[in-house]
């Protein structure tokens, strides 16, 4: 039953792009322009995405007064919130300058490391220098 509601749905929507082609058969160039704009919204996904949220709000039981933002919470519901989004933000740039920091901090102790080991190097070669 839920794949045919699904299938009816969408055929509907479909159906009425191409319903004003059909009835319209002088203005070609127009109707062209719509067919490929449809092949674009569905090679996109976007009439796969419109035809489950149409779906989810006829499954409704309980319809909601306001379908449009029913529509817009649901069409918007595959991404990150704004704030989760701005957190991450943020996040990623402490990260970063604490990376950066770190950077520095290990090229030091390697400049520090070559030092000492030079001078470790030159005292076990010339011991008599260190005393």
């Amino acid at each position: 039953k839920n794949l045919i509601n699904r299938f009816v749905l969408c055929h509907i929507f479909i159906s009425h792009i191409s319903i004003h082609d059909k009835k319209m058969a002088s203005y070609k160039a127009a109707d062209s322009k719509r067919e490929e704009f449809r092949r674009y919204l569905e090679k996109c996904g976007v009439l796969d995405n419109l035809t489950k949220v149409l779906v989810a709000l006829y499954e409704e039981p309980e319809k909601p007064n306001d379908a449009l933002q029913f529509i817009k919470q649901h069409m918007s519901s595959g991404g990150p919130e704004t704030a989760d989004v701005e957190t991450l933000r943020l996040e990623i740039a402490k990260l970063t300058e604490r990376n950066s920091e770190l950077e520095e901090t290990v090229t030091e102790l390697k400049q520090q490391l070559i030092k000492y080991e030079s001078q470790q190097e030159a005292a076990e070669e010339n011991p008599e220098a260190t005393s």
